[in-house]
């Protein structure tokens, strides 16, 4: 890990519960967005998490049965997924620990409430942005079957034209190590197909590089925790990646879903393959 050892403990300044419930949502997204030539929308996230937040693998879901996405058992949102229809969201936290409210709804139910709606991407995200403030700081990803937008309660909502993004805790494409360095090989992906494509995206995933001290970001957590999250892939002994996701929709509204959850073991122990071709609208 780049000649440095992950944390034996936390750092006091994160054994607070606020960390513990500011830390939950996915830490990285990257997706490629009408650039490949047979799969218009393609997904690789990482779920970074403590080890005993209680929550279900990705499965389609007994009381909403048109979503496919994980579940947080505490509160009832998910972090990532998807409908039968083709409506996807996905969330991370804008991490600014000095801002945490500890009264704050959840910001999973962001991404549940907009799978279980009807309402489009456009319209969800401008009804979101009359109460956004209401929670902590949070990147929501929606798209519908024509429009894919990105909105955080930190900046405008960006509609998104074809290209290459990432999203990890601060904005859009902010320029920190994990989401420069996936988003080259997510680019350098984009010429496989099938098996190869797969292979690709879940190695991009596993990446356990830790950046260099000079290109840290600065967010308020102090050095040590600063390194530990700037890999693709996060291990310590309670907190860390708990699962890999791996999502691809294509052009003939085919649907593959591949989840591999973690929880602190080296190697998957949970790995769910989904497949199934989209509702029309």
């Amino acid at each position: 890990m780049n000649g440095r050892e992950a944390p034996t403990k936390y750092p006091n300044s994160l054994q607070s519960s606020a960390f513990s419930l500011w830390s939950f949502l996915m830490c990285l997204i990257l997706f490629a967005y009408k650039v490949h030539p047979i799969y218009p929308l393609i997904v690789a996230a990482n779920r970074d998490e403590f080890y005993a937040r209680p929550s279900s693998p990705a499965e389609f879901w007994e009381d909403i049965p048109q979503i496919l996405a994980g579940r947080d058992l505490k509160e009832g949102g998910s972090w990532l997924g998807l409908t039968r229809e083709g409506k996807f969201a996905a969330i991370t936290n804008y991490r600014d620990p000095t801002a945490f409210k500890t009264s704050a709804p959840s910001r999973g139910k962001l991404v549940k409430n907009y799978l279980q709606n009807s309402l489009s991407a456009a319209a969800y995200i401008k009804k979101i942005s009359r109460q956004a403030g209401r929670y902590n700081g949070f990147n929501l990803i929606c798209a519908d079957h024509t429009d894919l937008f990105v909105y955080s309660n930190h900046a405008d909502r960006q509609k998104l034209t074809a290209g290459i993004y990432g999203l990890s805790n601060r904005l859009l494409d902010s320029p920190w190590p994990k989401v420069v360095r996936g988003r080259k090989a997510l680019s350098a992906a984009m010429n496989k197909r099938g098996t190869e494509l797969e292979e690709a995206l879940f190695a991009l995933l596993a990446d356990r590089k830790i950046a260099p001290d000079n290109k840290l970001p600065s967010t308020g957590i102090g050095r040590e925790w600063e390194r530990l999250l700037s890999a693709i892939f996060i291990e310590s002994p309670d907190y860390g990646t708990r699962s890999s996701t791996v999502l691809m929709i294509g052009k003939n509204r085919w649907v593959k879903f591949v989840e591999k959850v973690f929880d602190g073991k080296p190697e998957p122990w949970i790995e769910s393959r989904i497949s199934f071709r989209l509702d029309k609208g």
